[in-house]
């Protein structure tokens, strides 16, 4: 068996006819433009891609299946230039009793599935040619029709005030999902203000893996999150095995960014436009609690939490922070260009690569970030309200 980069949360942003699946994405993030900046820029070996309930992006999977770019695999998912594997998917959001709404990622083992879905899905969503995400399902409505077609689902970003589950609409996952759909949902995705220290203080999630992905709307963003999978080969049944730890199948590590630098860390008010410093929980504006809020990931985590600290004898595995090239002080396009070019992808330069080498292509300071990224030794100035936590120099 081998490790092997899996990030299973890249959106497709437009179709390869102009057509819109997901707005707020870039673009240039198509199919095609995914699978080229996976495999010549990222070093990823297994990318989710979410949005193929579109009729838009199934038939730009069928074009290529024609062209004999992509070839679909008999454990599941498609092949790209031999060692890169596509597994097809969607982000689904779903809408509870009480009023609230929460995405989910699900993926299929094969288009034919995939199309299934879509068919089905057609009958529960608006506008299903232009709305690739919005459902009028409930969380469990749409986990019996994705098991039934032998797909998984994994909650998505779960802490997360917007469309996270435990952020937006419950203390506890056995409120949303029935007791035996429960225990089938493989993992969580923690987002990219939480980190598995702070997740495992849900013991409801004992029995969960964790997931880190970059949650792409850019191609850039790609690989921001990801996760090491020891698997024997590459296809859809050996990632749910390594979901479920089956067979020897596991999750070795997550690299995910400081839980500071994502958009949500903290309590953010509207009105100061203001990013709270105070220990958390923070529920109202410390100013005026008339004023609305954007609660943070940590401060609703510390008000749902049911214990004080994750578990020390879990066997979980280790969570690397990371700080993508893009988040490093004075690195730009240019400038993340020469290290590709000269290092092969993102992930040998934020991980492998010694600090003589990057030293030769860049400057001292960016290299000394770069080093301390690695040793989450940076000084960060943390983020909430939709706003990115940023390095400070």
């Amino acid at each position: 068996m081998q490790e092997y980069y899996v990030d299973l949360h890249v959106h497709i942003g437009r179709s390869s006819l102009g057509k819109i699946t997901k707005r707020g994405t870039s673009n240039d993030l198509t199919f095609s433009n995914i699978a080229y900046e996976a495999y010549h820029r990222k070093g990823i070996h297994v990318i989710g891609v979410v949005d193929c309930v579109s009729p838009w992006i199934i038939r730009d999977i069928e074009e290529l299946l024609h062209a004999g770019e992509l070839v679909e695999i008999p454990g599941g998912g498609l092949v790209y230039s031999d060692d890169l594997v596509i597994l097809l998917g969607s982000e689904i959001e779903t809408r509870e009793s009480h009023g609230c709404s929460a995405h989910s990622l699900m993926f299929f083992p094969s288009l034919s599935r995939v199309k299934e879905f879509s068919r089905i899905m057609d009958n529960h969503m608006t506008n299903l040619e232009y709305n690739a995400t919005i459902s009028r399902l409930s969380g469990q409505e749409l986990f019996d029709i994705v098991d039934a077609l032998d797909g998984i689902l994994i909650p998505a970003h779960v802490f997360t005030p917007y469309k996270g589950f435990y952020g937006n609409c419950t203390h506890r996952l056995d409120g949303i999902f029935n007791p035996s759909s429960l225990e089938r949902i493989p993992s969580i995705e923690l987002g990219l203000s939480a980190d598995t220290d702070m997740a495992g203080q849900v013991s409801e999630l004992d029995s969960k893996t964790f997931l880190s992905n970059s949650d792409a709307h850019s191609l850039g963003r790609m690989g921001r999150e990801y996760n090491t999978m020891l698997l024997d080969g590459l296809d859809f049944q050996e990632v749910v095995k390594a979901l479920r730890g089956q067979d020897g199948r596991r999750i070795t590590a997550n690299y995910g960014l400081d839980p500071k630098l994502g958009k949500y860390h903290r309590t953010f008010c509207r009105v100061c436009e203001e990013i709270t410093e105070l220990p958390p929980p923070i529920t109202q504006c410390p100013k005026d609690p008339k004023h609305r809020i954007v609660m943070g990931v940590l401060d609703r985590l510390v008000m749902i939490r049911d214990r004080d600290e994750s578990p020390k004898d879990n066997n979980r595995p280790p969570y690397h922070y990371q700080v993508p090239l893009g988040f490093i002080p004075g690195v730009g396009p240019k400038t993340i260009d020469r290290l590709i070019d000269a290092f092969g992808n993102e992930m040998g330069v934020l991980h492998k690569v010694s600090r003589e080498e990057i030293r030769q292509v860049v400057s001292e300071e960016i290299t000394d970030m770069i080093i301390k990224g690695r040793r989450g030794a940076l000084s960060i100035a943390h983020g909430g309200g939709g706003k990115y936590g940023r390095v400070e120099h």
